[in-house]
């Protein structure tokens, strides 16, 4: 299996644990993979994307119109990295608002754990609960309990789930794949 995934945020959203989170779940699966990041100012909430190519790549960087998935921890990204999406690819944003995506209020969810650092992992839960991603559920909980700092792997696994119950409580709609003009 070979994907090329883009995660989208702005520092301080937890861009570089999903980074992590997909090549750790990479190697868990027995799957190359290759990483990069690249950083626009983020210690300051600058954009951070990262780029993720699982399988047989050589090289680490996600050309546009090439990802496979992507991430969007804000929907303030879309008009900076949608351009990363292939026509069909699965989008997932975080976001209230519906649009040519998939989307889950993952903020709105995290604050109802008490804890808005978790959005990106009920996204990610929601992500991996509407696609066919290289790794199952039980690998990607497993990944997230094994990369999260112990005081907070029982809060993340929480938030995984909640994002798998967000994406299981209403079938996924085919139109919000990525489609190009």
């Amino acid at each position: 299996m070979r994907q090329q995934i883009i995660v989208s945020g702005t520092g301080g959203q937890g861009v570089l644990f999903l980074t992590r989170f997909f090549a750790e779940a990479a190697l868990l699966c027995g799957f190359d993979v290759l990483t990069s990041e690249i950083h626009g100012m983020a210690m300051r909430g600058g954009t951070v994307l990262s780029h993720v190519k699982v399988g047989g790549f050589h090289s680490p960087l996600v050309r546009k119109g090439h990802a496979d998935k992507g991430l969007m921890l804000t929907g303030d990204n879309l008009k900076l990295h949608a351009g990363f999406m292939r026509e069909g690819g699965d989008l997932f944003v975080n976001s209230p608002t519906e649009g040519e995506y998939e989307s889950v209020d993952a903020t709105g969810l995290a604050a109802e754990l008490g804890s808005p650092a978790v959005a990106n992992v009920i996204l990610l839960g929601f992500a991996i609960g509407r696609a066919t991603f290289f790794c199952n559920d039980d690998a990607a909980r497993k990944v997230v309990d094994s990369i999260s700092p112990p005081r907070h792997a029982e809060l993340n696994l929480k938030a995984f789930d909640v994002g798998l119950k967000a994406a299981r409580e209403e079938p996924a709609k085919a139109s919000r794949s990525v489609a190009k003009p």
